[in-house]
This record gives structure tokens, C-alpha cells and sequence, in this order.
């Protein structure tokens, strides 16, 4: 079993799409291990996005995550951070492949609904920023 990272963003969260996206999911053979919805704070989101601090669309993108509740969950399953980033389909949801996430809820590339780690090494860190030790220890 392998543990990876991922967030409802904002616009799917508005949108009342998170149910479905979460039912898609479980529907991949995902298990939810750990599941917490919150809004977050720009110095949160300034520091989980700070790998792209350089990037041209940085400050939009934190605008973006804080304008409203996001779901953060550890998702469980094998081989959990490729299959993850499948199920989510293609950044640009203009893209993605018909059935994935991004294809049936994003609005755009920046409003993609979804993010997912994109390896084991960043999925642990990015695990580590919204859950404790003790939460992660019981998945």
C-alpha cells in the first residue's frame, strides 16, 4: 500500500462537487485514511505553493486556494501516486481524458478542481504540511 496526498480545491468544493469527486475516488479503489476540510490561510497556502514562487501564476494561484474551503486527504491504495494522478487527469482539463476529474468538474487550468502529489517523496511532505505525526501514524 502506498499513501499519497491530495486537495479539493476551491472551485470544486463551491461548485458542491466534492462529494462526487470523493465518490470517484473511493470508485478507484482509493481508501481515505485521513480527510479534513479547512480554508486556507495565504501564509498556507504561500508556503505549500512555495516551490513555485517564481512561476508567473504563484500569486494567483494562493489568491485562488484561499477563496474558500479546500478538503485535504491522505488517500491509500497500491501504487496510490500514479493512479492518483490518472483518476485526476491532464492540468489543462481542455486535456484531460474523458472520465477523469478534471475532464467532468475543472473549469480551467488554474481552476482544476483537484491536486494530487506527483511523486512518493513530495506526497510525504506534502502529507507531513496539513496532517500531524499521530494522525499519519494511524493511517
Amino acid at each position: 500500500m502506498q499513501t499519497t496526498f491530495s486537495i479539493i480545491k476551491p472551485d470544486a468544493v463551491k461548485l458542491g462537487n466534492a462529494g462526487k469527486i470523493l465518490a470517484l475516488l473511493e470508485g478507484a479503489g482509493f481508501r481515505i485514511a485521513a480527510l479534513r476540510m479547512l480554508k486556507l490561510s495565504k501564509s498556507q497556502a504561500e508556503g505549500f505553493y512555495a516551490v513555485h514562487k517564481e512561476r508567473p501564476f504563484y500569486n494567483s494561484l494562493v489568491t485562488f486556494m484561499t477563496e474558500g474551503p479546500v478538503i485535504v486527504m491522505a488517500l491509500e491504495r497500491e501504487d496510490a501516486v500514479k493512479k492518483l494522478r490518472e483518476v485526476m487527469g491532464a492540468t489543462n482539463p481542455a486535456n484531460a481524458d474523458a472520465g477523469t476529474i478534471r475532464k467532468l468538474f475543472a473549469e480551467s487550468i488554474e481552476r482544476n478542481s483537484i491536486h494530487g502529489s506527483d511523486a512518493p517523496e513530495t506526497a510525504a511532505e506534502e502529507l507531513k504540511y496539513f496532517f500531524t505525526t499521530q494522525e499519519l501514524n494511524q493511517i
